[in-house]
């Protein structure tokens, strides 16, 4: 089954979602500049609803219970299923839901969002009914304003795309259609970032050094349309040397650590085309352009034997063929 799809059958309604990572433009993206976001497909969260007579309760590796006694975590899932079942007009009642992830949470790889697309999908199916793109984000959005505060949705938009997404605060919204494959690893240093804290630590740095900062910004906003170029045109070798300059304005934002850097610094080492901390920082995870399918295996092993407690190596498919997808989900 697709993340994009859910299905039903006489005991459960199923609902999927895949994870997603940041290319480019992490942080910067906050202060008005473009990110570039991937949907990262290894990864993802499987939802299912079955009647069960009595209140609502939830079974997930972090709770198991009536779902109005999930603990704080979980209460932007509480008010997004809420939300959702009253939109759907269905009672608060009867339900059991089943939520399984595969995406390891505060990595960066939008663990919340995938759990809330999901969800959401899983009960249209269990209504017997087809849902719209714009419904799907906003009831999604609710979950997430909970677990951000305030979400930028690029998120909820990766995780239910196929392709690429072009991301500004402002709101404008563009795909983009690599030319060619690019294959990509990822690594998990094993740590859980902070991004609210690496956010703020970011705006408290723009305050003391505004000029020096908000370079430092630009410039991400400016290799960030580079990257897109480098996406459209084929051009791994380019986008690699981004990757790498992005890393070195992350670096000087204060929002990478020794972990991150150890395992950027052995890619390069080992012949990625470039290297960079994918997400908040200061813990989660780090993404390596690998040269080829061949050689993205060979990286990935040796990161594994290097001490990466995870890792993923995955394409990123050329989209020239397929069909405008956000506009069939």
């Amino acid at each position: 089954m697709s993340a994009e799809n859910a299905a039903t059958s006489e005991q459960t309604a199923i609902g999927v979602a895949h994870s997603k990572l940041i290319l480019i433009g992490e942080h910067a993206v906050v202060h008005g500049q473009p990110a570039i976001a991937i949907p990262f497909p290894l990864v993802g969260v499987e939802a299912a609803i079955e009647h069960r007579p009595g209140e609502v309760r939830l079974e997930s590796k972090l709770f198991e219970g009536t779902m109005d006694e999930a603990p704080e975590p979980l209460l932007g899932i509480r008010n997004c299923v809420r939300a959702t079942l009253q939109y759907l007009e269905i009672p608060y009642q009867d339900l059991l839901i089943r939520i399984k992830s595969s995406i390891p949470p505060g990595k960066g790889l939008g663990s919340s969002a995938s759990v809330a697309i999901a969800v959401v999908r899983s009960l249209f199916a269990y209504a017997g009914r087809m849902y719209k793109k714009d419904e799907l984000l906003e009831l999604a959005n609710i979950s997430e304003t909970y677990a951000h505060g305030a979400p930028s949705g690029i998120d909820t938009l990766t995780i239910t795309s196929k392709c690429p997404v072009w991301f500004e605060k402002s709101g404008h919204v563009d795909y983009i259609r690599p030319s060619e494959d690019f294959y990509f690893v990822v690594a998990d240093t094993g740590r859980v970032g902070d991004t609210r804290t690496a956010v703020e630590s970011v705006a408290n740095l723009l305050k003391v050094a505004p000029k020096k900062i908000q370079a430092k910004i630009n410039r991400l906003g400016e290799i960030t349309h580079q990257a897109r170029h480098a996406l459209e045109r084929a051009s791994k070798h380019l986008l690699g040397q981004i990757l790498d300059e992005a890393q070195k304005e992350l670096e000087a934002l204060g929002v990478s650590d020794a972990g991150l850097n150890k395992l950027i610094h052995f890619a390069r080492q080992e012949g990625a085309l470039g290297a960079k901390l994918t997400g908040g920082g200061n813990g989660g995870c780090i993404i390596a352009l690998a040269r080829n399918e061949l050689h993205s295996r060979q990286l990935s092993e040796k990161l594994k034997r290097f001490g990466a407690h995870k890792v993923w190596p995955f394409v990123l498919k050329s989209q020239d063929t397929l069909e405008d997808q956000e506009n069939r989900i």
